[in-house]
């Protein structure tokens, strides 16, 4: 670790290069880091801008956060919203069904949760808890299953229709990475909370996973309502794109003159097709 005398003493790259490593401070590492923190400033500068004038505009986003346990999606999510305005944002992480909301049509739930006008809403998970999780997990029955794939892309067809933006991230790690998430996870006090008896489940059921996530594609991969895989074993390259995917579906003042890259990486974050090289098959 440099000193603030050490800094002092700086007056030249060299200098800094001599001194770190003397200190033995790794100085790619720093780089590196310091050039994730600039370029994600740069992009939630630009996320503040697009919220503004989607908030003018009175336009409606959600945007649905879907993938495997410990794929990143809750990182990203913080990412996208740690400096927008709580009054126009909102985070959609639902609990288990009650049991009056299992017993009611199973879109009522997420349908309350819809953006009002100005609003962008992110949903940690959403309904396609029923493509995947649910029938790999038995928490719901084939008939629930089918009825849930028959009806999702009309659903999303009448939100399409009635104007609101809908964006379907898939977060994509290898199995490798799962494991070494998961390790993490219970290594660390401040993240065990994240670990549940699902996750322990997910790399024992990983094809049984792999299956239905591929069905889910199959079924209700539209043009009105596209899935767009994250290729997500980086996690900070993964919110480096997927901000930029979400940033270049729109066209709000100012964009033309940003010092931000905002086309995303066709390497990182991929529109779904059937021959596409997935990492998490």
């Amino acid at each position: 670790m440099l000193t603030l005398e050490d800094f002092n003493q700086i007056k030249t790259r060299g200098d800094l290069v001599k001194i770190a490593l003397e200190k033995g401070v790794n100085l790619k590492k720093a780089v590196r880091n310091t050039r994730y923190e600039e370029e994600l400033q740069t992009l939630q500068a630009e996320m503040v801008n697009l919220q503004q004038w989607i908030a003018r505009k009175k336009m409606r986003v959600a945007i649905l956060f879907e993938g495997r346990d410990a794929a990143g999606k809750g990182g990203s999510i913080k990412r996208f919203r740690e400096h927008l305005n709580p009054r126009s944002m909102r985070v959609v992480a639902l609990s288990k069904p009650t049991v009056e909301e299992a017993g009611q049509w199973y879109f009522r739930r997420y349908i309350k949760e819809l953006p009002n006008p100005g609003e962008i809403v992110f949903f940690d998970r959403s309904w396609y808890n029923r493509a995947v999780v649910e029938p790999v997990m038995g928490f719901c029955n084939k008939k629930q299953y089918a009825q849930f794939v028959g009806q999702v892309t009309d659903f999303e067809h009448m939100l399409y229709e009635d104007g609101i933006k809908v964006i379907k991230f898939w977060f994509s790690i290898s199995k490798e990475e799962q494991k070494k998430r998961f390790e993490s996870r219970l290594q660390n006090p401040l993240k065990q909370w994240k670990f549940s008896p699902v996750d322990m489940k997910g790399q024992e059921l990983w094809d049984k996973y792999t299956h239905f996530k591929e069905e889910m594609f199959s079924k209700t991969h539209t043009n009105f309502s596209p899935w767009i895989i994250v290729r997500a074993n980086d996690k900070r390259v993964a919110r480096l794109e997927s901000m930029r995917y979400v940033l270049s579906q729109f066209e709000y003042p100012g964009k033309s003159r940003s010092k931000a890259v905002l086309t995303p990486d066709p390497n990182v974050i991929i529109r779904y097709f059937r021959q596409i090289e997935q990492i998490d098959i």
